[in-house]
């Protein structure tokens, strides 16, 4: 009986934090994207002005993980609460608001309380699932992308994007709720921080070359957020010019949900088989092919395949960092991730600046989606280049540490 009553437990907590993550995460950050195409068209801001919104939100979600890593959390239920409903009220306010100012003011709203509910849920989540079932949780955010590319059209044909703002709200309201009330009883006083994971024992020592290797992945994580944003931004208003398919817009945002769903899972897997650098530099030359195979073979089908490349990328990507940060200062991984987080969060909020300057000077997609790839490719080349240099530099007195 104890037993099953804990197995509940689990699945009520697993269930509560992947729901909190559809709301802040797959709904409040990336619901932008498969509406975008539909408030371009209206003209209601131009590709540059998008950015501008784009780069607002991350702003957001960089003060506020920011935040969440300084500040410590005394009541987790009460400041989940305010996670939530900030991220809810903000989704709805995008429907009733029509300036570009009130939209950059709740996107970066919406950026802060999403990476707020990210850090606490996690806190609250992580130290209740084993390792295969902190894949599944992470995959809330996959099923929140596929969630909005299966409703926002649905949406939309009874109204247009102020419906599909309104209805993705509503929708937040009740997911909102239910993870509130599955998770409010696990979310007392925080422990050491709402993100901290459990020290290692005090005999752990970070592995030569640790310092150098950490500057690496901060600087190629840097440029994973710089490339990806861009995808994440645009490529739904791209799927848009490359065929008159109906709905293809929002068909390849659902075929980027489908990938996201269980790709932490996947790569945290393959991690366990060929080590996190091989994984990473592969799943990073992967993501920079589906960036750029739609520019280069525009097609229906070449949107799907890059569709699927991305979202089977972007988020275990994000794990295999954070991990392999977690891996080299056991000790010391909150400022780790913290850098981490912090460089990420630069490119960005520089991607989507970046990318609306080159819309607005040739008025297409092609120059910032194949920069995009490129800036990802870089990444993953310099990735294992920069780790491979770093750990052996040590040893340039005659001993080799590899």
């Amino acid at each position: 009986m104890k037993r099953q009553a804990s197995e509940r437990h689990t699945t009520l907590v697993l269930l509560g934090g992947a729901a909190a993550l559809i709301v802040a995460m797959g709904i409040g950050r990336f619901a932008f994207t498969p509406i975008l195409p539909s408030m371009l068209e209206r003209h209601l801001f131009t590709a540059a002005g998008a950015g501008y919104l784009a780069a607002g939100n991350y702003m957001g979600y960089l003060l506020g993980a920011v935040a969440l890593t300084l500040v410590r959390v005394k009541n987790r239920s009460a400041a989940l609460a305010a996670g939530l409903l900030v991220s809810i009220a903000t989704t709805w306010g995008m429907a009733v608001c029509g300036s570009l100012d009130g939209w950059l003011a709740l996107r970066f709203l919406s950026g802060f309380a999403s990476a707020a509910v990210f850090i606490l849920v996690s806190g609250i989540v992580l130290e209740r699932l084993s390792a295969l079932q902190t894949g599944l949780f992470y995959g809330g955010v996959g099923a929140g992308i596929l969630l909005t590319g299966l409703t926002v059209p649905l949406l939309g044909r009874h109204g247009g994007w102020s419906e599909a703002w309104q209805g993705l709200g509503a929708m937040s309201l009740v997911l909102g709720l239910a993870a509130w009330l599955a998770l409010r009883h696990r979310s007392g006083s925080a422990q050491a921080s709402a993100a901290a994971p459990i020290a290692a024992p005090p005999s752990a020592a970070p592995p030569s070359g640790a310092r150098r290797i950490v500057i690496v992945l901060m600087i190629a994580y840097g440029l994973e957020g710089l490339g990806y944003i861009v995808t994440g931004t645009y490529l739904a208003a791209f799927a848009k010019t490359v065929s008159s398919l109906p709905n293809l817009a929002s068909v390849s945002w659902t075929v980027v949900g489908v990938a996201a769903a269980p790709s932490c899972l996947v790569w945290s897997l393959a991690a366990s088989r060929w080590g996190k650098k091989r994984s990473l530099t592969a799943a990073m030359l992967l993501q920079a092919v589906g960036i750029a195979l739609p520019v280069l073979l525009p097609s229906s089908a070449a949107v799907f395949a890059g569709a699927f490349l991305f979202g089977a990328t972007f988020m275990g990507i994000t794990t295999l960092f954070v991990a392999y940060a977690k891996e080299l200062y056991p000790q010391n991984n909150r400022t780790m991730i913290g850098w981490l987080t912090a460089f990420f969060g630069l490119g960005q909020m520089l991607g989507p600046l970046a990318a609306g300057l080159l819309l607005a000077g040739s008025g297409g997609y092609r120059s910032a989606l194949l920069g995009a790839a490129c800036v990802v490719l870089l990444g993953a080349v310099s990735l294992p280049l920069g780790i491979r240099r770093s750990a052996e530099r040590p040893a340039l007195s005659g001993h080799r540490t590899l």
